[in-house]
């Protein structure tokens, strides 16, 4: 059992997999209440696309 290091990097990796298929950022599986919220925002945000202003 690896604990909460192991969790926190597989909710990273699948923000970042859920970003590069293109998904909302509203599909984090995760509770507003979770650790794990954050690491898998933080996936998603480094991996989606940025875009230049208007």
């Amino acid at each position: 059992m690896l604990g909460f290091r192991a969790d926190a990097v597989r909710a990273t990796r699948a923000g970042r997999d859920a970003a590069r298929a293109g998904q909302p950022i509203t599909a984090c599986p995760h509770s507003r209440e979770s650790l794990l919220r954050s690491a898998w925002v933080r996936g998603y945000a480094a991996a989606r696309p940025l875009t230049a202003p208007p």
